[in-house]
């Protein structure tokens, strides 16, 4: 059985915006994974797992 895709996550510290990353797209954006896509910053870990009750609140980094 499989619950779906693992995401990892985040918000920014710099404009508070909420998104989550795909767990296998680590390996395509590198070092990059984790970063804020609109402020280029390291995002803040709040939580992994697969699609949580508030996974709406998030955007999705592809």
């Amino acid at each position: 059985m499989t619950w779906g895709p693992l995401f990892l996550y985040y918000h920014c510290p710099k404009c508070s915006k909420k998104f989550k990353y795909e767990l296998d797209m680590m390996t395509e954006f590198g070092d990059e994974f984790g970063f804020c896509p609109d402020c280029k910053v390291m995002g803040v870990y709040e939580k992994e797992g697969a699609r949580t009750l508030d996974d709406a609140e998030y955007y999705e980094v592809e």
